[in-house]
């Protein structure tokens, strides 16, 4: 294994008393962890949405609003100014305040999800902003006491396990620590210069305030010097034990309230690893927790980014708005939005969303690599989403009313496609982002899919000449049976085919079953 030297954070002010960890199969090391097995729902799963909310969503100006919001020029300082005045009055805090949900739905929103075809959904726990979006033991600055007064992990779990969907939750709090750290300045030019933005307020600031008894700190981390924005924990200023500490327990908190199957952390890795060991300390409790939960079995899953070829046995890669350029061995997910992560207004009045075609291929590229396609459907601050994301998922579950068979349920055949856009695929960078970057997919790339003995090949359009499938073809020699028949879904037209050397050419039916890519499904002679 890999292995990456623990160093101890600086201990500034005393830690919290620590959840006690589940014992079990799993201990918190790397050598323990490659025990684990990706557990056979995730693997059957294929498709999960997820609702990517928080009090960010407020302004309705899309990603890392609570950060660019304290960034002297930037679009979101302008707009805090002009719509809720300068953030030295009224921060981030009070942004939570105003945060009130009043439009939220789940139960209508996680039908309408599940007619999409989804088979898991996630709630956002806390983002970057350290606010945390359910009953939290652990941080006062949380939905239940301040801006919804509302349980939105918990609510979103119960609607999602009403309609049978396995239920995820995303973690992204380790980083408030840099993240917020443009909190600390103040403006350099203007009429408020030198005047501090709310970052360093403290709990005694608050008296008369709404916010009187509660502590800015526990929500902002600002009590240390800046050291810059890193993912690299090994750069900037090192957090201090009692933050760890608390990130470790609230994250146990979160796992023993809500029992979750699945846990993205968006981090390198691991939470604040390698910097402290709490990471997997947190993936050893989950780990043994769901096995007390599932007599025995480990149905839990962890997504972690960046992960070497060790990790990935003891974790579940993602991929950020990636795709993956080859088939890979062991089950993954790849996460990305038909937008912004956070609501962004501007898209939806543009008409900018992500088309149902593009995501319907991303999805049948991603499972025919052995990968799950989670994708975000951003909510507004008040809990609804708007016509734009109610049309696409409406074409989403029309689409796959007619192809899911295809889809869900299905492993990887003995090679993922053919097509001119396999021919010169584009690597990964980082933890992903080269989605839309290779060359556009057309009727001509084929995905395979594969359940028991049937093959499916999902042409990614609609073929206007016959349809060659090289890999099909008597040389390739990929076939174990001889094929039987061949049909496409949503159509009752009888397929016209035949087999060569160099192919299986297929002759299109009359009548299209739908706009986007189309599957046929090939069964083997009796």
């Amino acid at each position: 294994m890999t292995v990456f030297a623990l160093r101890s954070a600086s201990a500034t002010e005393p830690s919290p008393a620590l959840e006690p960890m589940a014992t079990g199969k799993f201990q918190p090391t790397w050598e323990s962890l490659k025990q684990y097995e990706c557990p056979e729902w995730f693997r059957d799963a294929k498709f999960g949405i997820w609702a990517h909310w928080s009090a960010q969503c407020v302004p309705e100006q899309g990603d890392w609003y609570a950060r660019s919001m304290y960034i002297e020029g930037n679009r979101d300082y302008k707009y805090q100014v002009d719509h809720y005045g300068h953030p030295s009055k009224f921060g981030f805090k009070d942004i939570a305040h105003i945060w009130h949900a009043e439009n939220w739905d789940p139960d209508k929103l996680m039908q309408l999800y599940k007619r999409a075809g989804a088979q898991y959904f996630f709630a956002l726990a806390n983002h970057h902003d350290n606010f945390d979006c359910y009953d939290s033991k652990y941080q006062p600055w949380n939905s239940v006491s301040i801006g919804p007064k509302k349980d939105i992990v918990g609510l979103w779990a119960e609607a999602a396990r009403k309609y049978g969907l396995r239920f995820g939750i995303s973690v992204h709090a380790a980083h408030a620590w840099s993240w917020l750290e443009t909190s600390q300045g103040a403006d350099k030019a203007g009429p408020m210069v030198g005047v501090p933005y709310d970052g360093k307020l403290t709990k005694a600031d608050g008296k008369g305030q709404w916010w009187e008894g509660l502590d800015p700190q526990d929500l902002y981390a600002q009590n240390h010097a800046p050291g810059g924005l890193h993912w690299d924990w090994d750069k900037g200023t090192p957090p201090d034990q009692a933050y760890i500490d608390k990130f470790y327990n609230r994250t146990i908190d979160l796992i023993n309230k809500y029992h979750p199957d699945q846990i993205y952390f968006d981090d390198t890795v691991l939470p604040l690893y390698p910097v402290s060991d709490v990471g997997l300390k947190i993936a050893a409790h989950f780990y043994n927790s769901s096995m007390k939960w599932h007599d025995g079995r480990n149905e839990a899953v962890i997504n972690g980014k960046i992960l070497s070829e060790e990790q990935r046995h003891c974790l579940v890669w993602d991929m950020e708005r990636g795709l993956s350029d080859k088939m890979q061995p062991i089950p993954y997910q790849t996460d990305t939005c038909i937008g912004n992560w956070h609501y962004d207004r501007s898209l939806f009045d543009r008409h900018r969303y992500k088309s149902v075609k593009t995501v319907v291929q991303m999805l049948a590229d991603t499972v025919s690599k052995n990968g799950n396609l989670m994708l975000n459907i951003p909510v507004r601050g008040d809990g609804s989403i708007d016509s734009d994301e109610v049309a696409f998922l409406e074409d989403m579950a029309k689409w796959m009313d007619v192809n899911k068979e295809g889809i869900i349920g299905t492993r990887p055949w003995k090679v993922f496609g053919e097509g001119p856009a396999s021919e010169s695929p584009i690597p990964l960078k980082e933890q992903g982002f080269n989605e839309g970057k290779g060359k556009p997919l057309t009727a001509d790339d084929i995905r395979f899919t594969a359940k028991g003995d049937v093959l499916y090949a999902i042409a990614m359009g609609w073929p206007k000449q016959d349809l060659k499938i090289k890999s099909l073809g008597n040389a390739a020699r990929l076939l174990d049976k001889p094929i039987g028949d061949i049909r496409l879904l949503g159509s009752d037209e009888k397929i016209e085919w035949s087999q060569a050397d160099d192919a299986v050419t297929i002759h299109p039916p009359q009548k299209q079953p739908g706009d986007n890519a189309i599957v046929f499904k090939i069964t083997p002679r009796a």
